[in-house]
């Protein structure tokens, strides 16, 4: 029995061994939240057997065997200092929803993660072969010109759900009647004006694409990655040959979380993929303020790229002052120590999140309503109340809102107030733990894992060469053709004919009545 045991592991490592694959996993977004997608990633194809080349501002310690880390940190240094912190947010003494800076500050990004050292010897290496080439896209099509170099499949991984921008890099933007952009607050259906909203924001950015960000991408795509394609003896495929060959976009979204639509072969959902099997064990000290708590549980953490300690020092202190009057245990994830702290408030500067969401005696989770966090809580069917600061958020935060978990609070001066009255709704209503328990269920029932599911799609584009079959028909067809102007043409071209014809009839006969009509007068 244990010989056959043996047998049929040797058999598996084999099997294994002969489908790896070389991926290059290309995640250069200075974002801890961003970075766990692409770790994630990294982790289920090393299980999976492949190797893996990631570029990833984020060092690695001790990574496995068949890992090939590519540092570029110095991508740090492209987001301004003060552009993510709550203050500046608040006093919108900068605007980030901007597209145009955006698209600039990515394309930015991409040329530091070129130019760095380690990158350039990647993609000057005539030898440096890849199967498979999945890049993460934030605001910029640029990305899809590695694969070219290597000469392989690209597949686009989106940090968000579904929607129009990236969709149509595969098919064609949604109909903004009932689908949203990714800045939006919405959720549909929509009324008159929130669909007129949608429309001009969709029609305002592909007019900016046309006549402005497109150059911009268009320029980064020749000066950076054209070089490496060219220097391997091929022609150098044109910017848009490039960025309409994804052969697949993975998204970090599920429909328990996500606005049911529409969506092309080539789109899968995969949200829930980076939340590991076995949740890591909370440490003695934080597992015994939980389990002591006999009134349950407040985390409140506004993620990794937000910082509770850059709120004004109002907000600070009157927050502070309000969880000393609640009868919860209070869990704050708080960069540096507080003074005068009450004896219920615990500071974390390290939060084992998915540990603390899945401890029983956890009531809400307050958040600022990113992707990962939202999914998280769905995973572990807790409760939230969701401050939205920028980006995606306040539409996660609109959508956990119509679900009936979550209650939404505003960013502002008086969030104390606000935010001691969401606690005290959430935590005596059974209502929203029911309704995470109940989206929890649907989360969880798929027929494989969202890794599982991550691991198929990438081997099956690898397989099929770029999975052509599943590309959708939409790509070919121009923009007129869609529209069927052509078609409005032709028939306004026939109207008029039609009428021109009519008149010359109508003249025609109208000329031989009058003719006859002055022949009788004349007979008579």
């Amino acid at each position: 029995m244990e010989r056959e045991k043996v047998f049929c592991l040797l058999v598996s490592i084999l099997l294994t061994c002969g489908e790896a694959s070389k991926i290059l996993v290309v995640f250069p977004m200075p974002s801890r939240s961003h970075g766990n997608l692409g770790d994630g990633v990294v982790r289920h194809l090393l299980n999976a057997g492949h190797e893996v080349t990631y570029i990833t501002p984020f060092v690695y310690k001790n990574p496995p065997p068949k890992l090939r880390t590519i540092e570029v940190s110095a991508t740090f240094d492209i987001i301004p200092e003060n552009m993510m912190t709550i203050k500046s947010i608040m006093d919108r003494t900068i605007v980030i929803e901007n597209i145009g800076f955006l698209i600039y500050m990515m394309t930015e990004m991409l040329k530091t993660t070129v130019e760095t050292e380690a990158v350039q010897k990647l993609f000057n290496d005539p030898k440096e072969e890849f199967d498979l080439v999945i890049a993460e896209w934030m605001f910029s099509d640029v990305p899809a010109g590695i694969a070219a170099i290597y000469d392989c499949p690209l597949i686009w991984l989106s940090s968000v759900e579904a929607h129009w921008m990236i969709l149509q890099l595969v098919d064609q933007p949604t109909n903004p009647a009932y689908t949203v952009d990714i800045m939006s607050a919405y959720t549909p259906p929509l009324n008159f004006w929130q669909r007129a909203n949608e429309l001009w924001t969709q029609m305002k950015i592909k007019f900016l694409n046309f006549v402005w960000l497109d150059g911009v991408q268009e320029k980064a795509y020749n000066e950076l990655l054209v070089p490496f394609i060219a220097k391997r003896g091929k022609q150098p495929p044109s910017f848009d040959e490039v960025r309409y060959n994804a052969s697949m976009i993975l998204s970090n979204a599920y429909i328990s979380t996500s606005v049911a639509q529409s969506l092309p072969q080539s789109h899968k959902y995969i949200g829930g993929y980076h939340i590991e099997e076995k949740v890591t064990a909370l440490p003695e000290d934080l597992k015994k303020i939980m389990d002591n708590a006999k009134n349950g549980v407040v985390y409140f953490s506004m993620g990794s790229n937000l910082k509770s300690k850059d709120m004004p020092e109002e907000i600070k202190r009157d927050l502070l002052k309000m969880f000393g009057t609640i009868k919860q245990t209070v869990l704050w994830k708080f960069e540096e120590q507080l003074a005068n702290m009450p004896s219920n408030v615990h500071i974390l500067k390290w939060a084992p999140q998915p540990a603390i969401l899945s401890h029983p005696n956890l009531a809400v989770f307050v958040t600022h309503g990113g992707l990962l966090s939202t999914t998280e809580a769905v995973h572990f069917g807790v409760p939230i109340i969701g401050i939205p600061v920028f980006a995606d958020q306040f539409m996660n935060v609109a959508k956990s809102v119509n679900r009936g978990f979550a209650l939404k609070v505003d960013l502002s001066y008086s969030l104390a107030a606000e935010l001691k009255e969401a606690i005290r709704e959430v935590t005596t209503n059974p209502r929203y733990a029911q309704k995470a328990k109940e989206l929890s269920e649907i989360h969880h029932d798929r027929p494989v894992k969202p890794g599982v599911e991550m691991v198929h799609w990438v081997n099956h584009v690898i397989k099929t060469r770029g999975a052509p079959h599943l590309r959708s028909p939409a790509l070919h067809v121009p923009f007129y053709q869609k529209m069927y102007l052509d078609l409005a043409a032709v028939l306004v071209i026939l109207f008029l004919v039609l009428r021109v014809l009519l008149k010359i009839v109508c003249g025609a006969l109208c000329s031989k009545k009058k003719s006859n009509t002055g022949g009788k007068k004349k007979k008579n």
